[in-house]
C-alpha cells in the first residue's frame, strides 16, 4: 500500500488562465502574482527556480526563459534553456502580454536592473501599529512557500480547488501529448521541461487521466473510437515512431 501509485491530479489549460484572468492587478504585489502564475503556465518552470530568477534570465521578445543553475536554483542545478510553451487557439497571446508587462512595469516604473529579482519578495512595514505588506523588496525570495500561497489564493478566490505550481508540468506534458507530431517534437517539448531523456517525460508526467482512459476503453469495446487526427493526437504510424524512439532512448540510458 505504501508504493502504489497514485493518479496526481493537474489543471487544465483554461483552468490556469481563469485564476489568471480572474486575479486583480491594481497594486505592484497584485501584478507579480498575476506575472508569477502565468510565467508558470508559459514555461513549467519549478516553484523555487522561480523565487531566484532575476530579470536577466527572462526574455520576452525571444519568448525565452534562461535557467542559468548559476544564478537559477534548479533541479540538480542543471542549466537549460526554456522557450515559451504554445498553449495554442491565441490564449497564450494575453498570457505572454502579462508577463511582458511586469518586466517592462519592473525596468520602467520601479527601476530595476539585470540582477534584481523578477519576482521581489514582500517588502514588511507597520500599519496602524501592525505588520503589513508594504510594496516590493528587491530582494529575492529565500523559498518557494510564497509561491505556494500565491497559488493557493489564486485558485480558491477564482473559485477552483488548489493545485500546486508543480501540478503546472503535468499540464504542460498533456498538452504536448496532443500536440506533438513527431518525436523530435516530443523531445524538444521534453528538453523544454528541463528533462534529458524524454522518458522522465513520459513515465513521471505523462499519465492518462482517468475519464479519458474509461472513454479511450469504452470506444476500442463498441468499435467506435474516435480518429486520432479529430482529438489531435497523431496518426498509428507517427505513434509507433514515438514509442519506438522511447525504446531507444531507454536502451541507451
Amino acid at each position: 500500500m505504501a508504493t502504489a501509485t497514485r493518479q496526481r491530479p493537474a489543471p487544465s489549460i483554461d483552468q490556469v488562465r481563469h485564476v489568471i484572468t480572474m486575479m486583480p492587478a491594481g497594486t505592484d504585489i497584485e501584478k507579480r502574482d498575476r506575472a508569477l502564475i502565468a510565467l508558470i503556465l508559459l514555461t513549467g518552470a519549478r516553484d523555487d527556480a522561480v523565487a531566484s530568477l532575476s530579470l536577466k534570465h527572462l526574455d520576452v521578445e525571444r519568448r525565452l526563459l534562461d535557467q542559468d543553475a548559476r544564478d537559477v536554483r534548479t533541479k540538480n542545478r542543471k542549466t537549460f534553456s526554456t522557450w515559451f510553451f504554445p498553449l495554442g487557439n491565441g490564449i497564450g497571446d494575453d498570457i505572454e502580454a502579462i508577463v511582458a508587462d511586469w518586466k517592462a512595469h519592473l525596468e520602467g516604473v520601479l527601476l530595476f536592473g539585470p540582477d534584481d529579482p523578477l519576482f521581489p519578495a514582500t517588502k514588511i512595514g507597520l500599519k496602524d501599529g501592525l505588520f503589513a505588506p508594504a510594496g516590493l523588496d528587491r530582494t529575492h525570495w529565500k523559498n518557494a512557500d510564497s509561491i505556494r500561497r500565491i497559488f493557493r489564493d489564486g485558485f480558491m478566490k477564482a473559485g477552483l480547488p488548489y493545485f500546486h505550481p508543480h501540478s503546472v508540468r503535468r499540464t504542460l506534458v498533456q498538452l504536448g501529448e496532443q500536440v506533438c507530431r513527431t518525436p523530435e517534437d516530443f523531445k524538444a517539448w521534453s528538453q523544454n521541461l528541463g528533462h534529458e531523456q524524454v522518458l522522465t517525460t513520459f513515465t513521471s508526467y505523462g499519465t492518462v487521466a482517468s475519464d479519458r482512459q474509461a472513454a479511450i476503453m469504452a470506444g476500442l469495446r463498441d468499435g467506435k473510437s474516435s480518429k486520432p487526427e479529430s482529438r489531435g493526437i497523431p496518426d498509428p504510424e507517427t505513434i509507433r515512431r514515438v514509442v519506438q524512439h522511447l525504446i531507444e532512448t531507454g536502451a541507451r540510458s
